[in-house]
């Protein structure tokens, strides 16, 4: 019996033995009279054991068999789920393992094991929260994260970008480092998938942004100075997309919440899924973005989407690639690091005139192309023949034999030898004339 019981059966048979009255009983107990005489006459009746609820120590009902509780403890200590949190594991054991259990049901199973979520719980800090974007493709939050994705001790960086209104990812795409080569794959799926944005919001990356921004003088900006564009800063403005640079990590909150969720899940998916190299992560990552938006985005506040659909005159691989200027002869070739390319078309109308100014365009889907006036055309190799150096013609060369008077013949006989003593004497005289002369 508990305390409460114990101290319960003593007052109630001061009760049965005329000490105390009901009214006291009540009073002491904190109970009201009738159950003090309910209470009276089940002990008079059952004695103390009337006082103990009849589902103790009987199981429940509802409850978990033991070797259910061991199979979830069991999955949960092996090497695949033990990196997961406790709301991950259970959308694990349902989708792999079938087993279906409530959040909060799973939460005390693992705890009454002694087992914790990896997932720490810092102390909550009070924030203004940013409203979200009224209209889907109003904002994207794009940014990059290095992390051991596979597992190992070998860091990858995710790229990666969502929708500020619904929370949706909009594009995944894995390489070794942070670089140019990633947000293009980003951007280029978020354009085919879903549109045109209106603006991105972005750190201030020299990928995005040139390290010379804000550091001309007035003078300089007078002149007429100004900075030039990133390639991808370019890209943007070719497609008509606002890029917008953000000064901290807590401004584009959205993207950064991202990074620690899925830092957390995906490392767990690659490795169910056998995911172990980059090009297997991006494959396995298209699909994945579609399983994660079902799982978190929400509702816009608008219906109505802000993403513009590409028009069919723009080529997305000829705005998503390097650019650079180059000149082209009368042969219609040009330098490029040291090598040498010439224009083909079939159209020779369409080809540039000499010394034009052409854009080289550089890519990993298409190689080398060059651009004129909204004009693309194919590049090929070409060696450029080399000039014919001129070869002067030499007469006979005879040995120069240096004349007596040369200092390493017999000059140095017709030398005077040279002497210190002197010179020496002169500067003693002159030092004693500035330091020991007696001023008046």
């Amino acid at each position: 019996m508990s305390q409460k019981q114990l101290n319960r059966f003593a007052v109630i048979s001061k009760v049965i033995d005329g000490h105390l009255t009901n009214a006291e009983a009540s009073a002491s107990l904190g109970i009201s009279e009738r159950q003090v005489i309910r209470l009276k006459k089940g002990i008079i009746a059952d004695g103390a054991a009337f006082l103990i609820h009849k589902n103790t120590n009987r199981k429940p009902a509802h409850a978990f068999e033991s070797n259910f509780v061991d199979t979830i403890i069991a999955l949960k200590e092996s090497d695949v789920y033990q990196g997961a949190n406790f709301l991950h594991f259970q959308e694990l054991l349902e989708r792999q393992e079938d087993i279906k259990i409530s959040y909060s049901a799973l939460h005390s199973v693992l705890v009454q094991a002694n087992i914790l979520s990896p997932k720490k719980r810092r102390r909550f800090k009070p924030h203004r929260r940013r409203k979200r974007k009224q209209q889907k493709g109003l904002l994207i939050q794009m940014d990059a994260t290095p992390f051991e994705w596979f597992g190992g001790s070998e860091k990858f960086s995710l790229h990666g970008a969502i929708d500020d209104a619904t929370g949706q990812i909009v594009g995944l795409y894995l390489t070794k480092n942070e670089c140019l080569h990633g947000y293009w794959e980003t951007t280029r799926q978020m354009i085919l998938n879903d549109g045109i944005p209106v603006s991105i919001y972005a750190d201030r990356h020299a990928i995005f942004l040139s390290q010379n921004t804000g550091k001309l003088s007035v003078e300089d900006q007078l002149a007429g100075k100004v900075v030039n564009d990133t390639q991808f800063g370019r890209a943007m403005k070719e497609l008509g997309i606002t890029l917008i640079p953000a000064r901290s990590p807590q401004a584009k909150g959205r993207v950064e919440r991202l990074w620690e969720t899925l830092q957390s899940r995906l490392p767990i998916e690659f490795a169910i899924a056998g995911v172990s190299s980059v090009n297997q992560a991006n494959i396995f990552l298209a699909s994945y973005i579609h399983a994660f938006n079902e799982r978190f985005s929400v509702t816009p506040a608008e219906a109505e989407s802000a993403f513009r659909t590409l028009p069919d005159s723009i080529d997305i691989d000829t705005v998503l690639c390097v650019k650079m200027k180059r000149v082209v002869d009368s042969g219609f070739a040009f330098s490029f690091y040291n090598r040498h390319f010439v224009l083909t078309t079939a159209n020779q109308l369409l080809l540039p005139p000499p010394k034009a100014t052409v854009s080289v365009l550089i890519s990993t889907r298409f190689g080398i192309k060059a651009q004129y006036n909204h004009t693309v055309f194919e590049v090929l190799p070409y060696i450029k023949p080399a000039k014919a150096a001129k070869v002067k013609p030499y007469g006979k060369r005879e040995p120069w034999i240096p004349p007596d008077s040369h200092y390493f013949k017999y000059g140095h006989a017709l030398m005077n030898k040279v002497s210190f003593e002197d010179s020496d004497r002169d500067i003693l005289l002159m030092l004693e004339l500035i330091f020991l002369k007696q001023y008046a």
